[in-house]
């Protein structure tokens, strides 16, 4: 049976330990509790069954503890859509939603019928529009309209082939039989 090279002093169990102890992320207390699983002499089996990691990431962050310490092994994730727009282009979206109407830019395709407001589909089409830019999540949208300082309201359903004309003689001949 080979014997393990990746072994723990018991300075660095304390330093995992103490940091598993401290940390709120969660990602990155595994990543703690991994190594130190590992570097006690753990099975390998056991460690990837109770932190739930496959052989080849266990193996990786104990060559980064090894290489960087504790710093190595904190989750430097940042999410996806953080930076598709640079700040300058979220003042400058800002702008242009206050200036501009959907109906202004798509005319009858808006997605209201009267396209005086912004919707999140007419957002999406216009962020593609001027930045060619498209985000995964609708989420995404509601958070660009709440960092231009627009309010999220759901619009009112109104087919688009409605008529006014046709409505208005309808309501007439509703008030004519009252």
């Amino acid at each position: 049976m080979a014997r393990r090279r990746f072994q723990l002093t018991e300075e660095q169990v304390k330093e995992l330990t103490s940091a598993y102890a401290s940390c709120k992320d969660g990602l990155t207390r595994t990543r703690y509790q991994a190594v130190r699983l590992y570097g006690t002499g753990y099975p390998t089996q056991e460690v990837m069954s109770i932190t739930g990691c496959g052989w080849s990431t266990l193996m990786e962050w104990c060559r980064t503890y090894r290489r960087e310490g504790l710093r190595g092994l904190v989750d430097k994730r940042v999410g996806g859509n953080r930076a598709k727009l640079t700040e300058e282009q979220l003042i400058e979206l800002g702008q242009r939603l206050a200036t501009y109407t959907p109906a202004h830019l798509f005319g009858p395709t808006a997605a209201t019928a009267d396209g005086q407001f912004w919707t999140v589909a007419d957002l999406q089409r216009a962020v593609q529009q001027w930045y060619g830019v498209s985000y995964r999540s609708g989420s995404s949208y509601h958070r660009l309209f709440d960092h231009c300082g627009f309010s999220y309201q759901r619009p009112a359903k109104v087919y688009k082939s409605r008529s006014e004309a046709k409505v208005a003689e309808f309501e007439e001949q509703l008030e004519k039989k009252s």
